[in-house]
């Protein structure tokens, strides 16, 4: 049986900890809870999807507003467990993404990914997101 949730307690937040290290690996365990609700103070939120009681991919957003594009809807994290691709939990996950973006009244979702990320664009275009600029950064 499938489900999606969002994490609210201390054990669903870990329990996406060995789905997120594969996106984020430079992230310590033992310091994942204390990081993701530091972010929740500022509107970020954890959803999980879980396949016979494993977490199985995860998505971390936020809804924020800009001048840009008003209220809208930005995924911070989304990955699918590296031996559980191709069974569409990543398009599930993702129309999921888009219901509660539509519900809490956004008008856009956006993301960014990183250049090297080659299925991840594939699987964005297969959602039919476009391409609508580029993102600079710099170090400090």
């Amino acid at each position: 049986m499938m489900s999606i949730e969002l994490a609210i307690s201390d054990f669903q937040i870990l329990r996406c900890f060995p789905v997120i290290f594969q996106l984020r690996p430079h992230l310590e365990q033992a310091k994942f809870v204390e990081k993701v609700r530091y972010q929740m103070k500022e509107g970020y939120q954890l959803a999980f999807l879980e396949v016979e009681k494993q977490v199985v991919a995860i998505a971390g957003f936020r809804i924020s507003n800009c001048l840009a594009l008003g209220k809208f809807l930005y995924i911070d994290d989304l990955v699918v467990d590296q031996l559980k691709r191709s069974h569409s939990y990543g398009q599930q996950l993702f129309q999921w993404l888009i219901e509660y973006a539509k519900n809490h009244e956004c008008k856009h979702l956006s993301l960014d990914s990183g250049v090297q990320r080659f299925a991840a664009h594939r699987f964005y275009l297969m959602q039919r997101m476009s391409i609508t600029s580029h993102h600079f950064s710099m170090e400090l």
